[in-house]
């Protein structure tokens, strides 16, 4: 993921949107203020508090009526940044709604069109049919603020109720979407990490699983050869102190056979070890061909697809995996073809697809999954080439076979 797919996943938390929206409604709101300070014409408040101000005998343009409403805006921000900044975190339900509540009579108090950003904020943190409960009072809170301080026809006023009810329900509909897509991403990112930590103990409990094997190996099959080589070798020199030329010859002509005995073994043990280590890679192409529903995936196997060294089948195994999601997600396949087959000492892997393609394509502007096809072929002095792109695409990988 590049920095800049890092920070627009970052602009798109929850959290991150409501301040920021809160920010430039501050924003705006400042700078509204400042020009009617410098003398300027513009809309005054129409809050609960210019109201109340108006009801004492107040006048609408009074600068300090202007004043009081930007403390109230700026309280508003403050507020609603640091509640947006916790999300559902350790605070009570209770507690978020008391916070809210608070907002909104800030909210209010301002202006009747500030609300819908508190009736976001509530889809994020509190729970689904909490912030729906909220959301609902909200449209009658300010439907009813509406009539009673309007003298306009019943038509009118339906068109409000109308108005408000869209308004407060996307504002509710996109917070909770947001809600949902955050948690979302908190749940894959713990599933991932719980699985990369879970490979990683595999990986070392497999290290020492051949640890041990390759210890227990060593001491069965050159225990006792080496026992009776040194027995050999000690009666031989016992000979020899006792001047018996003959006796010690014998003894190290049978030390010399033990010792070839005990070479052919070790070779024997290698080769058996060397062919053990060998994977067998269509159970795991089979699962991933399986497992996706939506696309057609074709598999076409041949014999040196068991018959693979351990890193060439997990470099292979990563590839395709990249290269078919590619063609479900992004390029609308409908079909997969996937053919393996063996070459000599090298594998040879296709990934055929019947997508869109990308017509533009170019080496140039590699995506990061192309790339790390790319990067594990080259470790492995292999290589992987793109050698169609429309209609469709298809990626042909190669690569050493027993690595």
């Amino acid at each position: 993921m590049t920095k800049l797919d890092r920070l627009l996943a970052r602009l798109a938390e929850p959290g991150v949107v409501l301040r920021l929206a809160a920010l430039v409604v501050c924003a705006m709101e400042l700078v509204s203020a400042g020009s009617a300070l410098l003398g300027a014409r513009t809309e005054p408040y129409d809050g609960l508090v210019a109201w109340l101000w108006r009801q004492f005998g107040g006048d609408a343009s009074d600068r300090r009526l202007l004043l009081i409403c930007v403390g109230l805006l700026l309280a508003f921000a403050a507020l609603m940044w640091r509640l947006a900044s916790q999300g559902q975190g350790p605070t009570t339900t209770n507690r978020r709604l008391a916070w809210l509540l608070l907002i909104d009579l800030l909210a209010f108090g301002v202006t009747p069109g500030l609300p819908f950003l508190v009736t976001a904020l509530a889809a994020v943190v509190l729970p689904a049919r909490l912030a729906l409960g909220f959301a609902a009072a909200q449209v009658l809170l300010n439907t009813g603020i509406y009539v009673y301080a309007s003298t306009t026809a019943w038509l009118d006023q339906f068109g409000m109720l109308s108005s408000m009810l869209a308004l407060h329900g996307l504002a509710f509909g996109l917070g909770r979407m947001a809600a949902a897509e955050a948690e979302k991403r908190r749940w894959l990112q713990a599933v991932l990490a719980e699985q990369l930590s879970g490979e990683h103990l595999l990986a070392e409990q497999m290290r020492y699983s051949e640890r041990m094997q390759i210890a227990r190996e060593l001491h069965d099959l050159m225990g006792h050869h080496l026992t009776a080589l040194n027995l050999q070798l000690q009666l031989g020199g016992a000979l020899l102190a006792r001047a018996d030329a003959g006796g010690a010859g014998q003894a190290l002509g049978r030390a010399q056979n033990v010792a070839a005995q005990l070479l052919a073994d070790v070779r024997e043990s290698v080769s058996q070890q060397r062919s053990s280590q060998r994977i067998d890679l269509s159970a795991a192409l089979l699962a991933l061909a399986e497992g996706i529903a939506s696309t057609r995936i074709e598999l076409s196997l041949g014999d040196a697809a068991r018959d693979l060294g351990p890193r060439a089948a997990h470099a292979l195994l990563r590839c395709v995996q990249e290269g078919v999601t590619n063609s479900v997600r992004h390029a609308g396949a409908r079909r997969v073809q996937v053919e393996l087959q063996g070459d000599g000492d090298e594998i040879t892997v296709s990934i055929d697809d019947d997508g869109r393609g990308a017509p533009g394509w170019h080496e140039s502007r590699v995506g990061n999954g192309l790339s790390g096809m790319a990067e594990r072929m080259t470790e492995l002095g292999g290589q992987m080439r793109v050698t169609r792109t429309g209609p469709g695409f298809r990626i042909e990988l190669r690569c050493p076979r027993w690595v």
